[in-house]
């Protein structure tokens, strides 16, 4: 596998950071009209541009996000399945992926649909949902940050083996 050089690594981090930060944006975004609505908020205004919102946004840095996090992982030294706390995040993100386009893309844009006629349940699947992945934003932001847990067991073990079996002449 390839690796990356360091202005390249430096340069899928800068990525990584920027669909990341965007997408916790689009995800605050999202959890403002959903306040809003809430509130009291014309509907035919908040759920159509919620709608907007997830469709050329939200979703689009969603997939966007895990496409760089997977080539990130698999580009860098880090790796997807040596360090616990980078698959651990990847699970998250991949989670919340499937979440996003299978369950919340489809439900804003019903609300948007519905307009007027929300009621009080519909309008907190715009606010629910927002604040849960913002809070699984933060979670793995603070992965990254601190990289808790070391490596995962069997990798070390096998890096080690591939190690000694490298040195012997053949």
């Amino acid at each position: 596998m390839s690796r990356l050089s360091p202005t390249g690594r430096k340069a899928l981090l800068t990525l990584h950071l920027v669909t990341s930060l965007g997408w916790l944006g689009a995800d605050l975004g999202l959890l403002a009209l959903g306040v809003a609505g809430l509130r009291g908020a014309d509907p035919e205004v908040v759920y159509p541009a919620a709608g907007l919102l997830v469709t050329y946004l939200f979703a689009p840095l969603s997939v966007l996000v895990w496409l760089v996090g997977l080539a990130s992982a698999l580009l860098t030294p880090w790796g997807l399945l040596r360090w616990r706390w980078v698959l651990v995040k990847f699970v998250i993100v991949t989670a919340m992926l499937g979440l996003v386009l299978l369950l919340l893309t489809p439900t804003v844009r019903r609300l948007g649909e519905l307009g007027p006629d929300l009621t009080a349940r519909d309008r907190l699947d715009l606010v629910v949902p927002p604040a849960v992945s913002t809070t699984l934003l933060v979670v793995t932001t603070v992965l990254s940050t601190y990289k808790p847990w070391g490596r995962q067991r069997g990798v070390r073990r096998a890096e080690l083996e591939s190690s000694q079996t490298a040195g012997r002449p053949g």
